[in-house]
């Protein structure tokens, strides 16, 4: 158990009989426009498909949209349900994307929820392994995924810094 984060850990043999199988699903999260609107804040990305529902409506959008990058960041909060540390970690550190693709706009008001599998796992030094993740930002309702991309996660062994 990793103490820290209340979350079940894998041993690294867990880890390499689980490659090919699904990890793990979220609970569902709603995205909505206070969260949007935060977000532009943040980055200043106000463009009007974000943050004006009547300009917005107008679009074949239909309203207002998360941002693409506002879905990937939400991986950060999904992941933690999703993603099981490798046992004696003391860390895991985001290492990247392979294939990331928006593949349908996240309305506001709409429920997300993240999907993981496991596609390989390779040591990288002393210590260190390399996770290479399937994961999709499932819509609630809907067949096709808004996001789907092979994430890469850096899970380092050994006492805390």
């Amino acid at each position: 158990m990793d103490e820290a984060a209340g979350r079940a850990t894998l041993t690294l043999a867990e880890y390499q009989a689980a490659l090919g199988t699904e990890m793990g699903v979220s609970d569902w999260l709603v995205v909505d426009q206070g969260m949007i609107d935060r977000f532009a804040d943040l980055t200043g990305d106000h463009q009007f498909i974000h943050v004006d529902p009547v300009r917005a409506a107008g679009t074949p959008l239909g309203g207002t949209v998360a941002h693409g990058f506002l879905t990937l960041s939400l991986l950060g909060h999904l992941g933690q349900q999703m993603v099981k540390p490798l046992a004696g970690a003391a860390m895991m550190l985001n290492y990247g994307f392979d294939r990331l693709r928006f593949l349908a706009p996240v309305r506001s008001g709409r429920r997300i929820r993240g999907r993981l599998s496991l596609l390989g796992m390779e040591m990288k030094g002393p210590g260190q392994y390399l996770v290479r993740y399937g994961v999709t930002v499932e819509l609630e309702g809907s067949e096709k995924p808004a996001l789907a991309a092979e994430w890469l996660v850096l899970m380092v062994t050994g006492p805390a810094g």
